[in-house]
């Protein structure tokens, strides 16, 4: 890599979705495909929001505030360092995403779709996990889905390789992102 190719920006990519969507696992598989660094949500979580989501309690919008914050926080530092990172994310509704995006044009989402029984099934299948599959119905109450026009929409019943190739080729592709407040 040259040092132009160094100093060029790079896009952040938002993988989002409810539980069971899949978004840590193409998130780190695009993340390591690209050579990007990788960050899942669940890392800026409090011990507390972690607990109420064990116990079944679906969090608030105030217990999520911190945490868009943070995330966010996390955001800004890897745009600062050129970005080319990737981030795993439920960011269920328009205004979380909001949050998290700040308006700059260098952050690509990628919404993980799915129908229920296919999530549902993931989730009971899933171990090692604080979250509680009962929450699935809460979340899927919750998500405001992304218009095309803000995010790519991915049918997580394809192979994990195929989806992680297609988006991996299709930001491959990208030209080098707006910088923030030139889109």
């Amino acid at each position: 890599m040259s040092s132009s190719e160094t100093l060029r920006p790079g896009w952040i990519v938002l993988v989002m979705g409810v539980s069971g969507s899949g978004k840590t696992s193409v998130g780190a598989r695009l993340a390591a495909r690209l050579g990007w660094g990788f960050s899942d949500a669940d890392e800026f979580h409090s011990a507390a929001n972690k607990a109420k989501m064990a116990s079944g309690v679906a969090l608030t919008d105030d217990d999520r505030r911190p945490w868009l914050q943070a995330m966010r926080a996390a955001i800004e530092t890897r745009q600062a360092g050129g970005g080319r990172h990737v981030f795993a994310c439920s960011a269920l509704k328009r205004a979380y995403r909001q949050a998290l995006s700040g308006d700059d044009p260098s952050l690509l989402t990628v919404f993980l779709d799915g129908p229920p029984e296919v999530l549902a099934d993931r989730l009971t299948r899933r171990s090692g996990h604080f979250f509680d599959p009962r929450l699935l119905e809460s979340q899927l109450a919750t998500l405001e889905p992304p218009t095309a026009e803000d995010a790519w929409r991915v049918d997580i019943q394809q192979p994990l390789a195929r989806i992680v190739d297609d988006l991996a080729k299709r930001i491959e592709a990208l030209p080098a992102p707006p910088l923030p407040g030139k889109s």
